[in-house]
């Protein structure tokens, strides 16, 4: 990070090309750089931003009552800006950043969905989220619309949506879900293929959207921790822990010390679980069935050592507002020790036998290739933007506690290939079993739970955290009440999604599941 954060010369520059841009002091955003952009100006401000080399983290709209609002974040040397800018209700025009940032497409369409935004130069018209469950002038995301819906009868079935169609002699297209084979969530995965090579994948989401941004309205503190903690099951975590520090950031309250290690021992153990199930499931994939059983083991192993110490296997509802739900038994540290020194050592083994296996070799070494410079563009994030050499992680780069006092190892590889995302997984995994270490040798004494208090007048908060998947975005603004008014949380899948339409040109159709396995993005954390 530089010693004088790259918004200030920013924020010069744009007040020097006529930007109406104002800072923003608010304490609950840091240490993200808040700024409020005119309407006008918002086409300026996404040029600004990509010219000066920044990333795309969130985008997202908001009723605020008298005005709707669109928010946009961008990152660079782990300094963020957010930036806001107001239209009327009546004519909810703004200039889109798609063009610039390849991130920023969906989330626009998302919002445009939602609340009726019209981003002018937009590449994309269709429907995202709205599939075909509200009618074309119904925004669910205003205050004026039930939660409930309006909807009588079935909904129609989205059939028409005009996906890219084949053309020429010889291509095809394959329809793959959105109901799969497996106990996977659904999705539907367009091809056009040559005989067996894809040229091209087009991803249908948005089948499990839940209504989450809307039925957060009006929900208190505890209430909107529980939501967030299933966001994404499989990141109960790492979604708990970004709204709980939003939420905490808005009420100028912090978790104490105790608590703020054991959130990090979670979040790590977490990341863990996830690691060593996808590697499984990867070699479940080329059909090396004694990896995919094997490391199923050791995942299941250290859940229940998750359920004896937290109470719960993914340890759901742990974190709470003010800290944690249950505190760490000296009995439970040492059998997390001991637990540590047994995984290293199980897992040189395996990771050994599965590398010297040339079936498995073959299958996933220039597989599902992501070169670096397309990672670079669409944005991608944690292991999979790490294996095509993104090397960014929140921990580590935008760190916050405890993370600011321990040392963080990244791995970052250029490769690409499912291969790299293999191997970025088991070196995470090596990383976080040191981090635990520390975490679990130097637990602070104490309480783990400060009490709660609502904010005393309407405020905002936000937070940035690194799950497993990778960075975790989640914003919370309080009404007067006390109440939550709005919370976006962005999952790093809506941002992952995209890559394995890139990746997959030029492989064959039966190397998608690998392909798609070594992604594995969030159907539920994308579709909100």
């Amino acid at each position: 990070m530089t010693t004088t954060p790259w918004t200030t010369e920013f924020l010069e520059r744009l007040a020097a090309e006529g930007v109406r841009a104002e800072r923003r002091a608010l304490a609950a955003l840091a240490p993200v750089q808040a700024v409020d952009v005119a309407a006008d100006d918002w086409g300026k401000l996404g040029a600004a931003a990509k010219a000066a080399g920044c990333r795309y983290v969130a985008g997202f709209g908001d009723d605020t009552g008298d005005a709707l609002a669109v928010y946009a974040c961008f990152e660079r040397e782990g300094v963020y800006l957010l930036a806001r800018t107001t239209v009327a209700r009546t004519a909810p025009r703004l200039a889109s950043h798609a063009p610039l940032f390849a991130a920023a497409e969906r989330a626009e369409r998302h919002t445009r969905d939602m609340l009726g935004f019209v981003f002018e130069g937009h590449p994309d018209p269709r429907r995202w989220t709205r599939h075909r469950a509200w009618s074309e002038d119904e925004y669910p995301l205003r205050k004026d619309f039930p939660a409930g819906g309006r909807a009588s009868g079935a909904t129609p079935a989205d059939n028409d949506y005009p996906f890219l169609n084949a053309h020429g002699s010889g291509v095809h297209e394959i329809p793959v879900g959105p109901v799969h084979a497996g106990i996977i969530e659904p999705g539907h995965f367009r091809f056009l293929a040559v005989g067996e090579s894809v040229l091209h994948l087009e991803a249908r989401l948005g089948y499990v959207h839940k209504g989450i941004e809307k039925i957060a309205e009006g929900r208190d503190a505890a209430g909107l921790a529980r939501l967030a903690a299933r966001v994404s099951g499989d990141t109960t975590i790492g979604h708990s822990l970004a709204a709980c520090l939003a939420m905490e950031r808005a009420a100028g309250i912090e978790a104490p010390a105790r608590a703020v290690w054991l959130r990090a021992v979670m979040a790590e153990r977490e990341r863990i679980a996830n690691h060593l199930g996808d590697i499984g499931a990867i070699l479940n994939d080329v059909a090396f069935a004694f990896g995919f059983y094997q490391f199923g083991r050791l995942r299941e192993q250290w859940q229940r050592t998750s359920q004896r110490a937290f109470g719960h296997r993914f340890m759901m509802d742990r974190i709470v507002p003010g800290g944690v739900a249950v505190d760490l038994a000296a009995a439970h540290v040492a059998e997390m020790q001991g637990e540590l020194q047994a995984l290293r050592r199980e897992l040189a083994g395996l990771l050994a036998i599965y590398r010297d296996t040339p079936s498995v070799e073959d299958r996933v070494v220039t597989t599902g290739v992501l070169a670096p410079a397309t990672a670079r563009e669409l944005g991608v994030l944690g292991f999979v933007g790490r294996a095509s050499g993104v090397d960014f992680d929140v921990r580590r780069d935008a760190p916050y506690p405890p993370y600011g006092e321990l040392r963080v190892r990244v791995p970052v590889y250029r490769e690409g290939d499912v291969a790299a995302r293999l191997r970025v997984r088991a070196e995470e995994i090596a990383a976080s079993i040191d981090l635990l270490e520390e975490l679990l040798r130097n637990l602070p004494d104490g309480p783990v739970r400060t009490p709660w208090r609502d904010p005393s007048a309407p405020a905002e908060g936000l937070a940035i955290v690194e799950g497993w998947r990778g960075e975790i975005f989640a914003y919370v603004r309080f009404g007067a009440d006390g109440r939550i008014a709005r919370y976006f949380p962005r999952d790093p899948s809506a941002l992952n999604w995209p890559a394995l339409e890139h990746l997959i040109h030029d492989n064959i159709v039966p190397d998608f599941p690998v392909c798609n396995k070594s992604v594995n993005g969030s159907y539920s954390g994308n579709d909100l």
